[in-house]
């Protein structure tokens, strides 16, 4: 991918263009066009890349082409709801009432043999693994260091985790370790994208607070919060809490002096076979390295090894974006979350290391007639085809004067540089229901350096410590009904929409800075369009 962007950056420079100067709303249609072009004539050029880093879409005729760049394209008209918005996830959007389970409704447009799939891979994704050796045999294998017992546990309701609370438990969030490279061999492997980065030496890559009986946990997360008073424009005063994060009673000695903590809450599920399909050409068209725009905003890709075919490819999942596939996804957290082998991840003992020889004394739970792992393929089939298919709720309250309102003031003060409201995902998909639908995620699936305060200092792939994955933000307004709290950002620090805004910095400042300067009228027409959706 270096060599992609360089190549783009030689390109620009022949050129001689000047950079463009724009409005907030008009900057991110101006770099769509800018990078297209600029990607598009790299491919032509003979930079070949892998499949999933193809800079131009070849599932489209020209006529396709031209429609999908016309519905996609950002609106003007902030009047009325646009054609098709009520349906967010596509044809496969849940119409069901709202409720607590809104997140957990399978695609609409599935076939009835496929509704039947969905329901034993959530059956799957509900199961508690127990330790080895087990009468249950089917269900051996958990730990023996873990977060959680099963998949629903941490995705509570297919929803977002919580932070802490006090005696409450971290069942929903954890804590990511890893450390800088202090080899040339290390140095190596993850400029070859062959690794993210490095694990603490004994803890491994996270933080596991339980453990098998005749096994001690890790440790525990502390969280410590200081609040800061941040005043707007109009005299409103807002508390914000900044955390800061330790490891308590650490059970193996200390952690490596080198290692970072990254915490780390369980996201949505929802829509993320579509968030699967979107063509590599269109997530990489709205790329913006040098900000050749001059609008301060410079997404990149995070380019990851596929665990299948061993090619570069482009992450989009993660917090970080360092996860290029759901299967991929699911196979790392059964590995890391519940300890369970998989095809995908083979690791009978999960996150445990060389170091925790006591861990790896522990019988696992491979049944040599189910296969050679403790989750084998069918089961990541189901879990898969659950995880792909969970629905997109559709919206709410659309033509209501205010929601309106707040889609403009949305897209006036910028926001859609990085939440990106509209893709057409590709044709030709594994699953028809996630074939060449519209669909309104608000992600661009970049990476974006949020500023300090919301660094966490540890390198993921391309993602350097500063730099996050734009989430999407379907389905935010339902996060209170679905899991009783309001908790948002990569470690639950903002307690509301309007907290997780105003800790926004770096490439977000201006947006951010736009929102505290505002009136309340218009704030609260923003937080009503996010609450639509």
């Amino acid at each position: 991918m270096r060599r992609l962007l360089e190549f783009v950056r030689r390109l620009r420079r022949a050129n001689g263009s000047p950079p463009r100067h724009k409005t907030p709303a008009g900057s991110a249609r101006g770099r769509c066009v800018i990078l297209v072009v600029a990607l598009t004539s790299s491919a032509l050029a003979g930079d070949l890349q892998p499949a999933g880093l193809a800079t131009r879409r070849t599932d489209l005729n020209p006529k396709d082409q031209a429609r999908v760049a016309a519905i996609t394209r950002p609106t003007s008209d902030f009047s009325k709801p646009e054609q098709f918005e009520l349906m967010q996830g596509g044809a496969g959007t849940s119409r069901k009432d709202v409720s607590r389970d809104s997140f957990s409704q399978s695609s609409a447009n599935i076939t009835f043999e496929e509704e039947g799939t969905f329901k034993l891979g959530n059956a799957l994704f509900r199961k508690n693994w127990v330790s080895s050796p087990s009468s249950t045999q089917a269900s051996d294998g958990l730990g023996p260091l873990f977060n959680e017992r099963a998949c629903q546990n941490c995705h509570l309701k297919d929803g977002r985790g919580r932070p802490p609370q006090g005696d409450a438990g971290t069942t929903s969030m954890f804590l990511r370790l890893a450390r800088e490279a202090s080899s040339a061999e290390e140095k190596a492997a993850l400029a070859d994208h062959r690794l993210l980065n490095l694990p603490d030496p004994v803890y491994g890559t996270q933080l596991q607070e339980l453990a098998v009986p005749g096994l001690r946990g890790e440790g525990r997360m502390h969280v410590d919060y200081q609040e800061r008073q941040v005043t707007l424009a109009d005299g409103t005063v807002i508390s914000l809490r900044k955390p800061s994060y330790s490891v308590v009673d650490p059970s193996y000695g200390p952690l490596d002096p080198r290692t970072t903590l990254s915490p780390r809450l369980t996201p949505p599920m929802i829509g993320l076979g579509l968030i699967e399909q979107i063509a590599p050409a269109d997530i990489l068209a709205h790329a913006d390295p040098d900000d050749r725009n001059g609008d301060g905003i410079s997404g990149r890709p995070n380019i990851v090894r596929d665990g299948q075919s061993g090619e570069l490819t482009l992450g989009r999942f993660g917090w970080k974006a360092q996860t290029a596939s759901i299967r991929q996804q699911a196979a790392d957290a059964f590995a890391g979350d519940i300890g369970i082998s998989t095809p995908e991840e083979p690791k009978h003992w999960g996150d445990c290391t060389t170091a925790q020889e006591k861990c790896l004394a522990m019988p696992n739970g491979v049944q040599p007639r189910l296969g050679p792992v403790e989750a084998p393929v069918p089961v990541m089939d189901l879990v898969t085809f659950y995880s792909q298919n969970l629905a997109v709720p559709a919206r709410r309250d659309l033509d209501r004067p205010d929601v309106l309102a707040g889609k403009k003031i949305f897209y006036e003060m910028g926001c859609i540089a990085c939440h990106t409201p509209k893709f057409v995902t590709r044709r030709g998909t594994p699953n028809n229901a996630q074939a060449f639908q519209l669909i309104w995620p608000y992600s661009d699936f970049l990476l974006h350096d949020m500023g300090p305060d919301l660094a966490d200092g540890q390198a993921a792939g391309e993602a350097t410590g500063n730099e996050w994955r734009t989430p999407p933000l379907w389905g935010i307004g339902l996060t209170e009904t679905v899991n009783g709290n309001s908790f948002f950002l990569h470690d639950g620090r903002a307690r509301s929409l309007t907290e997780a805004i105003l800790w926004h910095g770096g490439e977000a400042q201006k947006a951010r800075d736009r929102f505290a300067a505002a009136n309340v009228a218009d704030r609260e027409a923003l937080l009503k369009f996010l609450e639509s959706l």
